[in-house]
């Protein structure tokens, strides 16, 4: 019992350490005073579209979603603009280094503006829960997988310390290039949620992954550049665990993107060539 009380101890002062170093002019905005709410919204999404939403929508008709879809993905497209842009005028469009960006710490209104759109972005990840739910609630379970899960459940907590820590800087340039994804995405699904008449306008679905693809190689290359120019007044931590995060992405997103588009693919053309085959022996 001495242990465990001695651990909790040793993890509450490493705690308190490590809060003193938080960024102090984010004190008293939403969710910001710990992380408890965070892992609270994300363990209860979790549980939301993998238990409680595919049992009660069991013995339910699927949901007729298709007004609040089209609502939901414009205000997602104007939001990820609202943001892209705000990170692009607070230091992204020309004062920001791409190489070596220490975070303003200071009350400066670009450095406050960084801070808004950080948090803001933060606030972001919990509105695309909306995404999995209506997957849910129209009873398409198949798109609840595992990719999908992960990326939505664990957004969140990957960008609250950033939000929390480090509100621009280097680490911000995730948040650049995942809005700039988003506006594109999110224009997709508008125009899917517009009825199967407007389906010839969205050919470009497989580009769309590949761009989200790319995205992670960018958060990858500019995270990690920090090994070799380690002279960067930025917590290289940070910049590391935003890299990992990029490379597990990039590795789930490359399996969705093999089973999508490659192994279909490979499937007609095996059946193709199947087909040939008794068709010749046929004429023989």
């Amino acid at each position: 019992m001495d242990f465990l009380v001695d651990k909790y101890h040793h993890y509450a002062a490493l705690y308190d350490q490590v809060w003193e170093l938080r960024d102090r002019r984010m004190d008293g905005w939403p969710m910001m005073s710990s992380p408890l709410p965070t892992i609270f919204l994300c363990l209860s999404y979790v549980y939301i579209v993998k238990v409680w939403g595919p049992n009660y929508m069991k013995d339910r008709k699927p949901m007729e979603l298709r007004g609040f879809l089209i609502v939901y993905n414009l205000l997602q497209v104007i939001l990820s603009t609202y943001i892209f842009v705000g990170l692009i005028m607070a230091g992204w469009g020309g004062q920001y280094s791409f190489r070596c960006q220490p975070v303003d710490y200071s009350n400066d209104p670009q450095a406050l503006a960084m801070i808004w759109c950080c948090w803001l972005y933060y606030m972001s990840k919990f509105t695309e829960f909306f995404d999995t739910f209506c997957f849910v609630a129209r009873k398409k379970f198949n798109q609840v997988s595992l990719l999908h899960v992960v990326h939505h459940g664990i957004m969140p907590l990957s960008v609250w310390p950033g939000a929390r820590f480090v509100p621009g800087g280097h680490a911000s340039f995730f948040g650049l290039l995942n809005t700039f994804v988003h506006i594109f995405m999110y224009f997709y699904y508008f125009v899917a949620a517009l009825g199967p008449e407007y389906k010839k306008y969205i050919w470009w679905k497989q580009h769309m992954t590949t761009l989200q693809m790319v995205q992670f190689v960018g958060i990858m290359v500019h995270g990690f550049q920090l090994v070799l120019y380690d002279d960067c007044k930025f917590p290289w931590q940070f910049s590391y665990y935003i890299g990992a995060h990029a490379i597990m992405f990039f590795i789930l997103f490359s399996q969705f993107y093999v089973q999508a588009y490659l192994m279909p693919n490979k499937s007609k053309a095996a059946s193709k060539s199947s087909r040939n085959g008794k068709s010749k022996a046929h004429k023989e």
